[in-house]
């Protein structure tokens, strides 16, 4: 066994090692919302650690008769041998190790080691499997910055009673609506009162809390919502809940006041005499009589409700509790709902947008990787290669291949598709050069590449051979033209001057003559 002295040194050292380890932690610099949260994890659990090595401390110091034991035993008296509780302990300490050799050393530092210097960043390779940040949230989450509400939004919708159903916009905008007043104050009070409603505003409190746990680490939450609990009850005791002071008030209805009747043999309230008496000759009741009076209890009462039970108390008392606990889930559904406001818009904006895209945009958005966050360089080398690698960041995702802007960014899909850029026009005059878009088809008509291929068959780039891309189909036409008398082609042979060395100016026709002849 340790010395408790040397067992309270070395929590001190802990705890000191902890500090430093997070001060370290918070101060990196984190410029993206994973490895932000990933450093808030970290910490969270640095503290953990300091809170339970303090704990241990306390209580070390507490027991005040093994510590004065322990210095009774280091003070030797004198005449004795100072050293001999030392040796003692020494050689026990040699037999454990020999004993024991694969006993691993300096397992506080790795540790220590491991939480500080260990990154959840995106560019990891198994990224997904061994980072335990992304674990904690769904794809719709995004690493908490947004909130994933569509099987609150389902369940609200399922309720009884509900009228028309919202869509999922509708329904945030109904808990953005409860920073200024309680959240789904507006619903009738049969919907409220009933356990549906019960079961849904206690799950969307156990999400909200839960959303709240895994994005803010280092935040106490636990002791908001006990302070949000005291309020509650204060207000409730004195009748102040907004929507549910009549609710408060009411009182469910009893033999006892008069309305109903009480079934002893079913446990069970009717709410009307006819009801009570139809049920009499039910198979339900006949079993629940006969096993009543092979108890030996007392028979049911059929002309109403037996004076000497407390169950219609009891159901009272059930449903007053009841709807306490309902108005306190959505007490703490507002609350939580105003501290995650700025959360809840992001999330409203993010679901627009979505609803903007078409279904390959939002393939490839979910393609898309995250960028990583760069660490500081100081050398020149090292600044060398974060300018190459910035570089590569500032490379423009685009997975559909879309032409580039007046802003040197991918113009918008639907202006891609109203352009019909996506259709290929191939021409092969131009020797089987393709062009995208009608738009492009066209102007290349003009454009030089197509009026070399013209000329290399021998024809002129007249507006009788627009919308002609294939060879075959130019020179049916050229000949077609010459049978219809018409004399265009023959006109540039004539119309084309060209000058010889002299300077003397001849058509084409007469120039090619005359240099065959060798008289230029």
């Amino acid at each position: 066994m340790d010395s408790i002295i040397e067992v309270q040194r070395q929590t001190h050292e802990e705890i000191e090692r902890f500090n430093r380890a997070l001060a370290t932690v918070l101060s990196k610099p984190q410029t993206t919302q994973q490895s932000k949260l990933a450093n808030e994890h970290k910490a969270s659990q640095l503290l953990d650690r300091i809170s339970s090595r303090v704990t241990t401390l306390n209580n070390a110091y507490q027991e005040q008769t093994v510590r004065k034991a322990e210095i009774d035993a280091l003070s030797a008296e004198s005449g004795s041998d100072e050293l001999s509780d030392f040796y003692a302990r020494l050689g026990k300490i040699k037999e454990y190790h020999l004993k024991y050799p694969d006993i691993p050393v300096g397992g506080f530092e790795l540790e220590l080691e491991g939480l500080v210097e260990s990154e959840f960043l995106e560019g990891d390779e198994d990224y997904g499997e061994e980072d335990p940040i992304s674990l904690l949230f769904s794809g719709e989450e995004a690493y908490g910055r947004y909130l994933d509400l569509y099987v609150h939004h389902s369940t609200y919708n399922n309720l009884k009673n509900i009228g028309k159903r919202l869509g999922y916009l509708q329904y945030l905008d109904t808990l953005l609506a409860a920073q200024h007043s309680q959240v789904h104050i507006d619903l009738p009070k049969d919907i409220r009162q009933s356990k549906d409603f019960e079961t849904y505003i206690t799950a969307l409190c156990t999400y909200l809390l839960s959303f709240l746990k895994r994005t803010q680490p280092l935040v106490n939450i636990a002791e908001q919502q006990s302070q949000a609990e005291v309020e509650f009850d204060s207000l409730w005791a004195e009748g102040k809940i907004e929507g549910w002071e009549e609710m408060r008030k009411e009182q469910p209805k009893t033999s006892s006041e008069g309305e109903g009747v009480w079934c002893s043999s079913c446990q069970k309230l009717y709410s009307k005499q006819t009801v009570y008496d139809a049920h009499l000759t039910s198979k339900k009741h006949l079993k629940a009589s006969a096993r009543q009076a092979t108890a030996g209890a007392p028979p049911s009462n059929p002309n109403g409700p037996d004076p000497s039970s407390d169950a219609p108390t009891k159901h009272r008392t059930s449903e007053k509790s009841k709807i306490r606990s309902t108005a306190l889930a959505t007490y703490l559904v507002t609350s939580l709902l105003a501290s995650l406001a700025p959360t809840l818009n992001e999330t409203k904006s993010n679901v627009e947008r979505r609803f903007s895209l078409t279904a390959r945009e939002r393939e490839a958005e979910l393609l898309e990787k995250p960028v990583v966050a760069q660490a500081p360089v100081t050398n020149t080398e090292d600044a060398g290669a974060a300018e190459e690698e910035e570089e590569e960041e500032e490379r423009i995702y685009n997975p559909l291949k879309l032409p580039l802007g007046w802003d040197g960014k991918p113009i918008p899909y639907w202006l891609y598709k109203l352009h019909g850029l996506g259709v290929e026009y191939r021409c092969e005059i131009c020797s089987d050069h393709v062009y995208m878009g009608r738009k492009n088809f066209d102007r290349h008509f003009q454009e030089s590449r197509h009026a070399f291929g013209m000329r290399a068959l021998g024809l002129p780039n007249t507006k009788h051979f627009h919308e002609i891309t294939r060879i075959e189909d130019a020179l049916s036409l050229a000949e077609k033209l010459k049978q219809e008398g018409k004399q265009e082609i023959f006109q540039q042979e004539t119309m084309e001057e060209l000058e010889d060395d002299e300077g003397n100016v001849y058509n084409r026709k007469t120039y090619e003559d005359l240099k065959k002849q060798g008289l230029i």
